[in-house]
């Protein structure tokens, strides 16, 4: 049975909008929900969707609101980084899941890890790619002026510089720029998406199948409420105080991840700061892994998460 088969797909109405929800295997051992990040979609859990769903987990992948199948916030309506928490509860609440594992990667991670400090009885565990916690906003102050973040965070920009082109060449020109172990920074005179070589070929992991799908729900969705959230969002989430998880933490990072180049990134995770908040936490690394190490090495990633999933049954109910 190939992919399409097995990934049953639904929109369930959430606050307002319709939120698209891809969904697979039948869950007689718990629930794993899986949080994307940009410019990712519910697609980049293909694999790991199929693979927990073989192991006897359900697997449930939303797109979030503003990207892909899911709809749009009217255009004048306030975005709020809440707004990712408040869904992420009503799709719980919607497909009656009491408790879930959640996977997060990218900025989807951030979600999973603050849900889990505000909602413990609704967690089983939180497994994080590429992204450790921290309570603190991170800054990027020592960055570059050309640094993508800064540049994004400009209202306007990022879209003038994605609209010179057609979705299908944004979409692969950010996988190629951000594939590398070096942080996107463009010169003055340049904007981020000029940065990559036209004549870098997709990654082996990567196929033009994918970018066509990738580049189908872009097309959908735009990229107006991606720039918003996270990029203009993010930094305007509300710190929660004293934080400690009473759920197990796993990360899993890249060795190759341009993440690591960040501000005060490694050190979170080498220096013990994580373990602070999460006195159950696992952290290993992927030597040659990149930011979107899932797509990369899927075998790897699906051996780690399953055997997390596993060291923490969830109790049946009598």
């Amino acid at each position: 049975m190939d992919m399409e088969q097995q990934i049953e797909h639904s929109h369930l109405p959430i606050r307002g909008l319709n939120l698209h929800v891809a969904q697979a295997g039948k869950g007689e051992l718990g629930t794993v929900v899986f949080l994307h990040g940009f410019p990712e979609i519910w697609y980049s859990w293909r694999h790991q969707m199929l693979a927990v769903a073989a192991a006897g987990y359900r697997a449930v992948a939303p797109d979030w609101r503003g990207y892909g199948l899911s709809d749009q916030p009217p255009v004048e309506e306030e975005v709020t980084y809440d707004d990712v928490l408040d869904d992420l509860l009503g799709i719980l609440d919607a497909l009656s899941i009491p408790k879930a594992f959640l996977v997060g990667k990218d900025f989807g991670a951030t979600p999973a890890y603050d849900f889990a400090l505000r909602h413990p009885d609704r967690v089983c565990g939180v497994m994080c790619l590429g992204i450790p916690f921290s309570p603190f906003t991170a800054s990027f102050d020592t960055m570059p002026e050309g640094f993508y973040m800064s540049r994004w965070l400009e209202p306007g920009r990022a879209e003038a510089d994605f609209g010179r082109y057609d979705v299908k060449r944004v979409v692969r020109t950010i996988y190629v720029l951000f594939s590398s172990s070096e942080i996107p920074i463009a010169k003055e005179d340049q904007e981020i998406l000029d940065l990559a070589d036209l004549s870098t070929p997709l990654a082996e992991w990567f196929s033009e199948k994918d970018l066509a799908v990738y580049a189908s729900l872009y097309e959908k969705s735009g990229f107006r409420y991606p720039l918003k959230m996270p990029y203009r969002s993010l930094h305007k989430r509300y710190a929660i105080e004293n934080p400690k998880f009473q759920v197990p933490v796993f990360v899993i990072m890249g060795e190759k991840d341009y993440v690591y180049k960040l501000p005060g990134f490694e050190a979170v995770l080498k220096d013990g700061i994580m373990g602070m908040f999460a006195p159950d936490l696992k952290i290993a690394y992927i030597p040659e892994g990149s930011h979107f190490v899932q797509e990369q090495f899927p075998d790897k990633v699906n051996e780690l998460l399953i055997g997390f999933l596993k060291d923490h049954p969830v109790p049946v109910a009598a």
